[in-house]
């Protein structure tokens, strides 16, 4: 079986707000307005295309097993000395369970930071069918996404399956070139053998937009490594999620959803569940939209207009003064325990690099993808921390 943990690039960056308004009292994400500034960011954004037919669990199985570990791996990614704002769409496509008028393909989720709401629509994936029809898929990720026109951000499409890629009504070659013009970059995932990949068009496709052509072995195992250190992972995620405070509408089923994606990442093993926790370290994991404590770290003077039935229960009967403090203990906290995930999880990498390098192991799709992904962002002037 195979390795999936470079298909969705690591990201999810907390964005500089202006003013985070109030909670919102009708459940809706509350809007927020970045400073002009913001724009020298750079920005990743990735439209990742699932081929959901029938033979397709062992890819959408290695997504949910691997998404924690893409996400870490390149949450380093920084332009301007600033880390980089990454987005990532899900579509899923070839499956019987779909309207056929609409080519047996659905979006899942737009482009956005939000990782935990990624995770939460990937574990729900189901496979049935079908008819995979990429130039159609394609075609409705640039059509239907909130693509960047700033030509210094790196724009992708990672679209993976197993059938011809000529399928369908409408051709390939058309829609790889209307991304082409736009700057989108296709990168093309054959699950099978390269030679049949070639043969049915999934090199041409990539070809035409400037991608790569990868293919992996549908059979290959996933090696989750255990390490010494991932039990003290699993403490200190407890610790981590104490500190998080849900407020507004939807703070209570956001926090819900949190804890069930640990649940999810560690149905995968102490290993995977190892790889959610640290990106909760990282600087991208922001959830300012439910969190108080991330809302307060964007702008303590917002809490002034926070109404005190969207307030958690242990906040309602405090002063402004006692929240602010209260908000700001955790804060620390936070920070703390944040250092502390970090430090063990460069231990866990030390550890997992040295048996990797034991077991010889061959070019899986997390490393070939990991290059093809790195490569085209240092192409467009991104940097690599190296840990």
């Amino acid at each position: 079986m195979f390795k999936l943990s470079s298909i969705v690039l690591a990201f999810f960056l907390p964005m500089s707000f202006c003013k985070i308004p109030s909670p919102q009292t009708d459940g809706t994400t509350p809007q927020y307005f970045t400073p002009s500034e913001d724009k020298k960011k750079g920005k990743i954004q990735v439209a990742l295309l699932l081929d959901t037919s029938n033979s397709m669990d062992g890819l959408i199985d290695q997504a949910k097993s691997q998404l924690w570990k893409m996400v870490n791996k390149l949450a380093a990614a920084k332009k301007n000395e600033d880390y980089t704002d990454i987005e990532i769409a899900l579509f899923e496509y070839g499956n019987d369970n779909l309207d056929m008028g609409e080519g047996y393909i659905r979006m899942v989720s737009s482009l956005s930071k939000d990782v935990d709401g990624l995770s939460e629509q990937l574990f729900k994936l189901k496979t049935k069918g079908g008819s995979e029809y990429c130039g159609w898929v394609i075609g409705d990720a640039l059509k239907n996404l909130k693509w960047s026109d700033d030509d210094n951000d790196l724009r992708l499409i990672i679209i993976a399956g197993n059938e011809p890629f000529d399928q369908g009504p409408k051709d390939f070659k058309e829609t790889c070139k209307d991304a082409d013009k736009k700057g989108i970059v296709i990168n093309t995932v054959h699950c099978g053998d390269w030679q049949t990949g070639i043969q049915t068009h999934w090199k041409d496709g990539a070809e035409i937009a400037k991608g790569k052509y990868l293919n992996i072995e549908q059979d290959r195992k996933v090696i989750h490594i255990r390490t010494p250190y991932d039990d003290y992972m699993y403490q200190l995620n407890i610790r981590i999620n104490k500190t998080y405070i849900g407020y507004g509408k939807s703070g209570v089923s956001k926090k819900e959803r949190q804890t069930k994606q640990d649940v999810n990442a560690a149905e995968y093993g102490s290993a995977n569940a190892a790889s959610r926790t640290a990106y909760k370290a990282k600087a991208q994991y922001s959830n300012a939209d439910w969190d108080a404590v991330d809302a307060f770290k964007a702008d303590s003077t917002a809490i002034s207009t926070w109404k005190t039935e969207d307030l958690p229960e242990e906040m309602k009967q405090m002063s402004e003064k006692e929240r602010k403090v209260y908000l700001d203990t955790l804060k620390k906290e936070r920070d703390a325990i944040s250092k502390e995930i970090q430090e063990t999880e460069k231990k866990i990498q030390d550890f997992t690099a040295k048996e990797l390098q034991k077991s010889g192991e061959t070019m899986t799709l997390d490393k070939v993808m990991q290059e093809a992904v790195v490569e085209q962002a240092k192409a467009k002037g991104f940097k690599f921390e190296e840990k």
